[in-house]
């Protein structure tokens, strides 16, 4: 776990040491707007976590976020040459970029922001732009000093499932068919007469990409999250839906799909339905992220149906592959916070986010106010009380009401789980020690019984993978012509790949081919070269700035 060098200092001392703004005046209120790609609704700014923020920076943020899609509203933006005083754009920032929209913050980091070079540390300079360009645009929204205690994005089955096979969990994808399929065989239907449901996914939108192409990097692949992109032992980039293994998986899902084990209603349904199925306790397995399912998760706990929650699983196509859900790529870079030529107040901008850098800043927006959130123990540690920890785990707008969480994630810098400050206490609410101080009943039941300490540690760990000198391939803002090629070849991949695992199983190879060769005909050379010169690039300039 990372920590910092612990220092005796009064809380003024501190406080003029890490440049924390004073408490600010109700008259010198900034309101700076603010653009979250991320955003899904209105935030009036006043739980407590926001008013603490304004209360240590002055600012008050007006947030907006995308009526339609934050492409098509950041596309609005560039066309009118008008912005908010800060964007997260997600994968849009190489468009801002093109247009000239961000400013390069390096000049008021260097003269306000101390705290902001503290925070990144020895990847800072994995902020600039590009060796062309050496700029910093961004402040990646990526989690600092990731220690993986959890993992997302793999196979995921109930634990009610892995309870009635005397907690045995699969590793391959003939296991976990097997054990979806005895479970299914066992529960036809639900205790109120609903039908069970083998697998359910979400791919009428954007989530395709979330359960159809992400998990099949992990599970086929092998793969840590790169995105669309397989990259091999000498860092050459293929798109990832031309792999035989991706193949063999998607052929895996044709036959579930025929056989009836895959919801039929999978590529049409909503995600607002997806999510309803899953939240009823009728979904026995799905592939997905923990961030994507967790609002049912919590319906499934409220309504005390605590075995028919998920856990993760280390499922490989095959049995001589490990699965590198865990593996840690160093921090991502290319999606994150940028202020815009249109701030009016660029320096108060870039104190607020300072703000968000120093261990102050980090504790709030993750643990809240202390004395009604948290407090303190006789030893000095920070701690929930249980009924805290029940109406975070319980209530859906917990993390709205109360503020905390919900501006992590949001675009703005954060630690990750494990990251100590100066006193010695977890920045973040989840250290290894308190996720397993609040696992339900469930979960320690199936600790105890695969001998584990945490859930995670049935998967391989971080330190069985090396570090890649490149960052996650999806977080990188690309070349434009690269980027237009990659989103014409997901355009052709995704209704291909439905219409494949909804198709005959006589016609699986045929339509395969037919989707390769589409990809030919659509740049698929020019891609695969283009993005193995661009992580050339990188590699190359991360090793430079190591140096």
């Amino acid at each position: 776990m990372k920590k910092r060098q612990v220092v005796a200092l009064t809380l003024g001392m501190a406080m003029m040491a890490t440049c924390i703004p004073a408490i600010a005046a109700e008259d010198e209120v900034v309101t700076l707007t603010y653009f979250n790609s991320d955003g899904k609704e209105e935030d009036p700014w006043t739980n407590p976590v926001a008013t603490a923020l304004t209360e240590a920076t002055g600012v008050k943020i007006e947030l907006q976020y995308p009526v339609t899609s934050d492409a098509e509203s950041i596309a609005l933006m560039i066309a009118d040459d008008e912005y908010p005083d800060m964007i997260f754009a997600k994968g849009n920032a190489g468009s801002l970029y093109d247009a000239g929209a961000f400013i390069d913050m390096e000049p008021l980091i260097d003269e306000y922001a101390p705290n902001i070079k503290e925070f990144y540390g020895e990847e800072y300079n994995k902020l600039r732009w590009s060796a062309e360009d050496t700029g910093i645009y961004q402040l990646s929204y990526y989690e600092i000093g990731n220690s993986a205690l959890e993992t997302s994005g793999t196979c995921q089955i109930q634990y009610a499932a892995l309870k009635e096979n005397d907690w045995v969990y699969p590793t391959t994808l003939e296991e976990y068919e097997a054990l979806i399929k005895k479970y299914l065989e066992a529960h036809p239907t639900t205790e109120d007469g609903q039908e069970m449901i083998g697998i359910s996914l979400s791919a009428a939108d954007w989530h395709w990409y979330i359960t159809l192409s992400n998990p099949a990097g992990f599970i086929a692949d092998a793969h840590p999250d790169n995105g669309q992109w397989f990259v091999d032992e000498e860092y050459n980039c293929m798109y990832k839906h031309t792999t035989e293994n991706e193949k063999e998986y998607y052929r895996w899902l044709n036959r579930m799909y025929n056989e009836g084990i895959l919801d039929p209603n999978w590529s049409t349904q909503t995600h607002e339905d997806y999510i309803a199925k899953i939240s009823s306790g009728r979904v026995v397995a799905i592939m997905d992220a923990a961030w994507d399912y967790a609002e049912a998760e919590t319906v499934l706990l409220a309504d005390g149906k605590m075995e028919q929650t998920y856990a993760a699983l280390p499922v490989t196509l095959s049995a001589d592959q490990q699965c590198a859900s865990l593996q840690y790529q160093g921090m991502g870079v290319g999606w994150g916070v940028g202020i815009t030529k249109d701030c009016e107040d660029p320096v108060a901008a870039i104190k607020f986010l300072d703000y968000l850098c120093t261990d102050e800043g980090q504790v709030l927006i993750n643990w809240g106010i202390e004395g009604t959130h948290y407090f303190y123990d006789e030893d000095g540690n920070r701690y929930r009380t249980e009924e805290e920890i029940l109406a975070s785990q319980t209530d859906p707008d917990y993390n709205k009401n109360t503020g905390i969480g919900y501006y992590v994630g949001n675009g703005w810098p954060r630690y990750s789980n494990g990251v100590l400050d100066a006193t010695g206490q977890p920045v973040t609410r989840s250290t290894k020690e308190s996720l397993i101080a609040e696992y339900n009943d469930i979960e320690k039941e199936a600790v105890a019984a695969w001998g584990v300490e945490s859930l995670a540690d049935i998967f391989p760990q971080a330190s069985d993978f090396e570090i890649m000198p490149y960052s996650a391939i999806w977080a990188y803002q690309y070349p434009t012509e690269l980027s237009d090629t990659i989103a014409i070849l997901d355009e052709i991949a995704w209704p291909a790949l439905i219409n494949m695992v909804n198709g005959a199983p006589e016609d699986f190879d045929a339509a395969w081919d037919a989707m390769q060769e589409e990809f030919k005909d659509n740049g698929l050379e020019d891609a695969n070269a283009g993005m193995t010169e661009f992580i050339a690039g990188k590699i190359a300039q991360n090793t430079a700035s190591a140096e």
